[in-house]
């Protein structure tokens, strides 16, 4: 895991590509097909102020989670795995790794309702579902979930390697 650079031409276009093809499948999961990453220009997600972190296997990104940090209260985003690369593990390792390595109060997380994937890696690593909330003018549900965090600080900004098998 490493911490991604989006003013690098060449790791916006991977993570553009990224995730529109992981969001894809999300949307067909919800029954819901406008979700805002999917109408994301590669600029719109160079300038969403979020910080990234990615996951390469064999040579290809497979994976990034961005998170935001307000004064401890961390926000998970996005969670983004290449369909290529489901069921391997690598949700779970990039979850762990942003619980492990932020220094936040708090984590919070949202997904949609009928994501059970996502609702299920959430819950693995700790995340109680705090309420679902149903969009106004939608035919959408989001279920928000909350971890108490860990208040340290490793690694956060020094964008060095994890020992993870993955990595950028």
């Amino acid at each position: 895991m490493i911490k991604m650079n989006l003013n690098d031409p060449e790791q916006l276009v991977e993570l553009h590509s990224l995730q529109h093809a992981s969001y894809k499948i999300e949307a067909e999961l919800i029954g819901f097909a406008d979700i805002p990453p999917l109408l994301e220009t590669a600029d719109d997600l160079k300038n969403c102020g979020e910080t990234f972190y990615g996951y390469k296997e064999d040579g290809k990104l497979a994976g990034a989670i961005a998170v935001s940090n307000e004064e401890g209260l961390c926000t998970i985003c996005r969670l983004i795995v290449h369909p290529d690369f489901f069921r391997r593990g690598i949700g779970s390792v990039m979850v762990s790794y942003v619980c492990e390595h932020l220094s936040c109060k708090k984590f919070i997380v949202s997904t949609g309702t009928e994501n059970h994937p996502a609702r299920r890696l959430y819950e693995k690593h700790g995340f109680t579902h705090i309420r679902d909330e149903e969009l106004a003018g939608l035919e959408l549900v989001i279920s928000h979930y909350e971890k108490t965090g860990n208040g340290i600080n490793v690694d956060e900004n020094k964008g060095e390697s994890s020992s993870n098998e993955g990595s950028l």
